[in-house]
């Protein structure tokens, strides 16, 4: 097995415990895909869910930050980086990102 398979393997790994709800335990095991694999959109949109999932907030800020730098007409990683700037006490900046997220047709629902 190569170094891609077994990212590959981690990545979905990553993606069940994320679904079973054991967000840091997610956020862990996708840690080395997301560095191994820094051009993978995919893997750092997963590690951002479980980062704000577990409440790693400051981590998680700067997973989104990299997906909106990314994808610019992301509404989900837009309304989330609002929830998690919103948790950082930083209300003014959060409301930027949520009038964007819903410009974009994304809204809580």
């Amino acid at each position: 097995m190569d170094e891609s398979e077994d990212l590959y393997e981690e990545y979905h790994r990553g993606e069940l415990f994320l679904r079973a709800g054991q967000p840091a335990e997610a956020a862990r095991i996708l840690d080395p895909v997301v560095e191994a694999a820094p051009e993978s959109t995919a893997a750092l949109e997963l590690h951002a869910r479980a980062l704000f999932g577990s409440a790693q907030l400051t981590r998680a800020e700067a997973a989104l930050r990299e997906l909106v730098e990314r994808r610019p007409d992301d509404g989900w990683a837009r309304f989330t980086l609002s929830r998690t700037l919103t948790r950082l006490g930083r209300a003014d900046e959060a409301a930027t990102h949520r009038r964007l997220a819903e410009a974009l047709g994304f809204t809580d629902g």
